[in-house]
């Protein structure tokens, strides 16, 4: 309904941007990932999907529009609704997923917060025909400069994502030697997120 939203970043926080367009700000629910890409001042175009409940809408935003195409349709699998359809695309990224359900590994679905065994065998039956096979890397979305403060960034991220302070903490301290210096938030929260996941 809603495929992107274009305008000026003026607000970020741990879970959502807001987006001024034409002096509307339009909040637009972001995995800390897609947060850490965008700067407060930026103009930026945000692929999205809006979420109709019956007692709110909900516009969910993406790095790219495979993020949102794979949103879209892990919410086909009963018992999985919007939330757990962003952690899960979050977690383990699109081709992450595709390469999950192409060798029916429960395990790797399991690492998502909120994911339980029964919920990783129906992802991986209900998705096995409709994902397809990985689609090789992304293009790199824009992305801010890291700044001092990304350790803190990430460490919030991993925790809004359902991990605990303490595993956030310790998986970030595995991966601060193993990142480029001058690595985005996005990355080292990536490559966090792929040390949590062993």
């Amino acid at each position: 309904m809603i495929q992107y939203v274009r305008g000026t970043v003026g607000r970020r926080a741990e879970d959502h941007i807001v987006i001024d367009v034409g002096g509307i700000g339009i909040r637009v629910e972001a995995a800390p990932a897609t947060v850490a890409e965008v700067a407060i001042g930026e103009q930026r175009e945000v692929p999205t999907s809006l979420v109709v409940r019956e007692d709110s809408w909900t516009l969910y935003g993406f790095s790219d529009t495979d993020e949102r195409e794979v949103f879209d349709l892990v919410q086909t699998v009963s018992g999985i609704g919007p939330r757990t359809a962003q952690a899960l695309v979050a977690t383990l990224t699109g081709d992450g997923l595709r390469t999950a359900v192409q060798r029916q590994d429960a395990t790797t679905v399991m690492t998502v917060p909120g994911i339980g065994r029964k919920g990783a065998q129906r992802i991986l039956l209900e998705l096995a025909d409709r994902l397809g096979p990985p689609r090789g890397a992304q293009a790199p979305a824009a992305a801010r400069p890291a700044t001092l403060g990304w350790h803190e960034d990430v460490v919030q991220g991993l925790v809004g994502l359902g991990w605990s302070q303490r595993e956030a903490e310790a998986a970030v301290a595995a991966v601060a030697d193993q990142v480029a210096p001058d690595a985005t938030v996005a990355v080292v929260l990536k490559a966090a997120l792929r040390e949590l996941q062993r």
